[in-house]
C-alpha cells in the first residue's frame, strides 16, 4: 500500500529530533579540535565553521528525508553508529594528547602515556605505523615524529577496536534484520540493483574488494603521501590540526570501507538465504496434492 502525502510529511517531520541530534554531534565532532587547542588562524576557524556548517545540513537532509541519497545503512543500526563512534573517539583522543602540549593536566598526560605506550607497541618494521611514521622527512624535528607515532598508534588502534566490536554487534543482534525488515532500496541508495548481474554476486564482490582495501589502505596511503612528498608539496604535519586530521583519515578510512565490505557481505547472506527459502516454499507448494 502507498504511503499518502500526509503520512510522507509526518515521518519526515518524526525524523527531524533524530536529524538535528545527529547533526549536533557531527557539528561537535568538526569543531572539537579547534575548541581545545589553541588557533591564531581567523581564516581556518571561518574555513571550520563552513564545513561544519554544510555537514549539518548534510545530516539533516539525509536522515530527515523518506530516503536517504547518500547514507548507507540509515535505518540498520548499529552500522553508521558505531562509525562515527569510532571516527568521535579517535578526533577527541588525539586532540586531547595535543592539548596536553598546551595546558598540561593529568587528563592529557594519561592519554599522551596511553598512546606512547600502544605507538611504540605498535611501531615495528612494515606495520602501517611505521609506514606512516617514515613518511616524514629525515630532518623532521623528532618531537614531531614521536607525535605523529604515538598519534598514529591510537587511532590504529582505536580503528582495530571499533572493527571487532561491530562484528561482535553483527553476531549478537543477528544483524541486519534483527527481526524486522531490511530495506534495500533505503539503506543502500548507491547500490542499483536493476544495474544487470546477480545481486547475491554482486554485493559479495562488493563486499570482499571493500574489505581487501581496508585492510590495504593503511599500508598504501603512506606510500601515496611519500610520492606526493617526492614530486610535489610534502604535508606539514608540524601543526596540530593537519596531524590530527591526517592521521584520523589515514586510521577511520579503511576501517569504514571494510566495515562496510563485512556489512555488504551480510546483506548478500541475508538475500541468498530468503531467496532459498522462497525457492523451497515454491517447491513444496508445487508437490502438495490438490
Amino acid at each position: 500500500m502507498s504511503q499518502s502525502p500526509q503520512e510522507g510529511k509526518f515521518a519526515v517531520f518524526s525524523r527531524l529530533p533524530a536529524a538535528f541530534v545527529r547533526a549536533v554531534m557531527v557539528v561537535i565532532l568538526i569543531v572539537l579540535p579547534s575548541a581545545l587547542l589553541a588557533t591564531n588562524a581567523s581564516e581556518g576557524t571561518q574555513i571550520i565553521a563552513l564545513v561544519a556548517i554544510f555537514a549539518a545540513l548534510f545530516t539533516i537532509v539525509e536522515y530527515s528525508a523518506s530516503s536517504p541519497s547518500l547514507v548507507e545503512f540509515r535505518d540498520a543500526p548499529p552500522f553508521n553508529r558505531t562509525r562515527f563512534s569510532a571516527l568521535f573517539a579517535t578526533v577527541l583522543c588525539l586532540s586531547v594528547i595535543f592539548r596536553g602540549y598546551q595546558s598540561p593536566s593529568i587528563i592529557t598526560e594519561f592519554f599522551q602515556d596511553s598512546g606512547s605506550q600502544i605507538g611504540r607497541a605498535i611501531d615495528f618494521p612494515f606495520s602501517p605505523v611505521r609506514l606512516m611514521v617514515l613518511t616524514m622527512p629525515a630532518d623532521s624535528d623528532p618531537r614531531v615524529v614521536e607525535r605523529l607515532r604515538d598519534a598514529a598508534g591510537l587511532a590504529y588502534m582505536i580503528a582495530m577496536i571499533s572493527i571487532a566490536w561491530f562484528v561482535i554487534l553483527l553476531r549478537l543482534r543477528h544483524w541486519p534484520r534483527r527481526g524486522g525488515a531490511f530495506n534495500v532500496w533505503v539503506n543502500l541508495p548507491t547500490f542499483d540493483p536493476t544495474a544487470g548481474g546477480d545481486v547475491v554476486q554482486r554485493l559479495q564482490r562488493d563486499g570482499r574488494v571493500n574489505i581487501i582495501l581496508g585492510f590495504l589502505l593503511p599500508f598504501l596511503v603512506p606510500a601515496a603521501l611519500k610520492l606526493i612528498s617526492f614530486f610535489g608539496t610534502p604535508i606539514q604535519l608540524d601543526d596540530p590540526h593537519t596531524l590530527i586530521w591526517t592521521v584520523t583519515a589515514w586510521a577511520f578510512l579503511p576501517a569504514s570501507i571494510l566495515m562496510r565490505g563485512v556489512a555488504l557481505s551480510r546483506v548478500a547472506s541475508m538475500i541468498d538465504i530468503q531467496r532459498k527459502m522462497a525457492y523451497a516454499r515454491a517447491a513444496s507448494d508445487d508437490y502438495q496434492p490438490a
